[in-house]
């Protein structure tokens, strides 16, 4: 089995979908988790105003929604949670209209970030610019985890297989969460997920940015990655692309490796090094 291969066969990718039937698959794969856990009564998740977060947004409240009409007390809640001023809010608000979540809630985490950078500063740890979007990026996630706490709740995740592969999250940031319901869709198959779901064609047309860091605002991802989401989900379909871009891809997924994994104890450490 080549690598490719095998990371396509870990991923759960599919080389191609049919966007209505794994739609439904993704919301009762939800639905079957909340049932499943009866303390369950709200789904919580970041809304960016980007692909990944609009469509699990809309596919969360369409779980809850359908709970609820089967007598299940559960709820789905948006938060925001902007840097000051975010630069496509825009974009954020017209996520929301399309969503229509439950609740809504919008946690500006500046003043959280900076106290946490002046507070390590003070003892003599510098953050970077780098660094310090992965302070705001632990900050949201810390933000939902209170919400959910609050609402008796989960924390949903965006991630997907076109980021997994190249480990593109802050680790115990966006990538932690209690279920991620994207996980196997490449980029393109999100997207035609929300071309199913009658989404505005702005929000999964844009490019997609992290825009964590101040020095490179809305820095494109395919710029900080190296290689285009066209490549990246070519290569997780199996099709062949050139092998530069392959060879990338394959640095990207096997240096960020530590991420997909459970904190390692002296027990599976072994395991995994046999």
């Amino acid at each position: 089995m080549t690598l490719q291969q095998q990371i396509i066969k870990d991923l759960y990718v599919q080389p191609e979908i049919d966007p209505v039937q794994t739609s439904r698959e993704i919301i009762n794969f939800i639905k079957q988790y909340a049932e499943a856990n009866s303390f369950i009564k709200s789904f919580v998740l970041g809304i960016s105003g980007g692909q990944d977060s609009t469509l699990c947004g809309k596919l969360c409240q369409i779980a809850a929604t359908e709970l609820r009409n089967e007598g299940k007390d559960i709820q789905f809640i948006a938060v925001r949670l902007p840097y000051g001023v975010q630069k496509d809010e825009q974009d954020c608000q017209d996520a929301l209209d399309f969503i229509q979540p439950d609740k809504t809630y919008t946690i500006n985490i500046k003043s959280a970030v900076e106290a946490s950078v002046a507070t390590l500063a003070a003892q003599g740890v510098t953050l970077t610019d780098f660094q310090k979007g992965n302070e705001k990026a632990r900050e949201r996630m810390k933000a939902q985890y209170s919400i959910a706490a609050h609402h008796n709740g989960i924390v949903i995740g965006t991630d997907h297989a076109a980021e997994s592969i190249t480990g593109f999250y802050t680790k115990f940031g966006d990538g932690g969460a209690d279920i991620f319901p994207l996980a196997g869709l490449n980029k393109r198959q999100g997207k035609a997920i929300l071309q199913h779901l009658n989404a505005p064609e702005h929000l999964y047309m844009k490019t997609p940015t992290a825009d964590l860091e101040e020095n490179k605002p809305q820095l494109p991802d395919e710029v900080a990655l190296g290689v285009t989401y066209d490549q990246i989900d070519d290569y997780l379909e199996g099709k062949q692309i050139e092998e530069a871009a392959a060879q990338k891809i394959e640095q990207h997924y096997l240096r960020t490796q530590h991420k997909r994994m459970l904190p390692i104890t002296r027990f599976s450490f072994h395991e995994i090094i046999q």
